[in-house]
């Protein structure tokens, strides 16, 4: 199965299979940029241009598979933790989940795609389960149903971006000291417009927070600096063609004004919560492979600092180019946990 992820800046695919041994190998991977504009706030304002860039990604990639898994921005969908009466038969469970949800949707039922998934038993009420419910808006979900199948694809799975980046991140927490068990994670997406940050323990989400930063102020920085259009200076910015004083008059500033912003994103976390450390800070997305930056965010916040590789301890496959795909492993966070979805349900 393939995990696409479609962001604001870009459209990511991601194949992953196993060996004769049960190793993950990464067969494919591959990344199509998006214009500007396209994608805004999590809704795709250009059709049939996003679906265009999704069949050159797909193109692009050399994959043969159909079935793709996806996601919706958390922004998108409502969840919803219940505690229900054990020892319900699945339509039971169905009918009930129904009627609890109309208490936490504030759309018709008829207008939205609900799912839900048992957790376990409940910890406070013998007896009982918890259970998750989902719902989002159904025509988010046809939309993006919408850009696979353009693409000639079929989508079996639509996830949510955060737990789809939580699974591929809980595959390196297993790989810390005792498996990471009671290690307190400090994981953040750089996206183009946003930082997203997600305290793990255990699989569970201590805390989550959205802020408005992100590796787009950096195309924007440049912009400024040499007066490049958005598009020349977005392609230099990958591409590393930049002025000898680049490093020293718009990079380290950017580096030095994000390091500020993780830092102040840890603080907020503190005075919210009981807690007053993590153990391990982890970077994801676009920008956080800015040359400098985890060595900046561990001197700054004293807390130890990597760079998240989703595809650390898999077989490579013949049709991935390591060196560019070592470059780019912090972006394939998100589609790397919707590929795996094969694997773990």
């Amino acid at each position: 199965m393939l995990g696409l992820d479609v962001s604001s800046s870009s459209v990511k695919l991601v194949e992953l299979g196993k060996d004769a041994s049960g190793n993950l190998v990464l067969e494919r991977c591959a990344i199509e940029p998006l214009e500007r504009g396209w994608i805004t706030d999590g809704n795709i304002e250009k059709f049939d241009e996003v679906a265009e860039a999704v069949r050159r990604l797909v193109k692009k990639s050399g994959t043969k598979t159909k079935n793709v898994a996806m996601a919706l921005p958390p922004s998108a969908v409502i969840t919803k933790k219940i505690i229900l009466a054990g020892g319900m038969s699945d339509q039971e469970l169905e009918a009930q989940v129904e009627t609890e949800a109309n208490q936490y949707i504030p759309f018709p039922l008829d207008e939205v795609s609900l799912d839900f998934c048992v957790i376990g038993p409940s910890a406070s009420s013998a007896g009982d389960i918890e259970v998750l419910i989902a719902a989002s808006r159904r025509e988010k979900v046809q939309d993006i149903q919408g850009l696979a199948e353009a693409a000639g694809l079929k989508p079996v799975i639509v996830d949510i971006e955060s737990y789809a980046s939580r699974l591929a991140t809980g595959r390196l927490i297993e790989s810390l000291p005792n498996k990471g068990a009671g290690a307190i994670v400090a994981l953040f997406e750089v996206g183009a417009l946003t930082t997203s940050m997600q305290v793990i323990r255990d699989d569970e989400v201590l805390y989550d927070r959205d802020q408005a930063f992100g590796g787009a102020q950096l195309t924007q920085l440049i912009v400024r600096q040499y007066g490049f259009s958005l598009e020349e200076a977005e392609s230099k910015k990958r591409s590393g063609e930049l002025p000898d004083d680049y490093e020293t008059t718009v990079l380290q500033p950017f580096v030095e004004s994000m390091v500020q912003e993780i830092g102040r994103a840890l603080q907020f976390f503190f005075t919210s919560t009981p807690y007053n450390k993590v153990d391990y800070v982890m970077l994801a997305g676009g920008s956080a492979a800015l040359p400098g930056l985890t060595a900046a965010v561990t001197q700054h916040t004293s807390f130890a600092c990597s760079l998240v590789n989703p595809f650390d301890g898999m077989e490579i496959g013949s049709n991935v180019r390591l060196k560019k795909m070592t470059r780019e492993s912090p972006s394939y966070l998100t589609s790397c946990g919707l590929a795996l979805r094969r694997f773990i349900q």
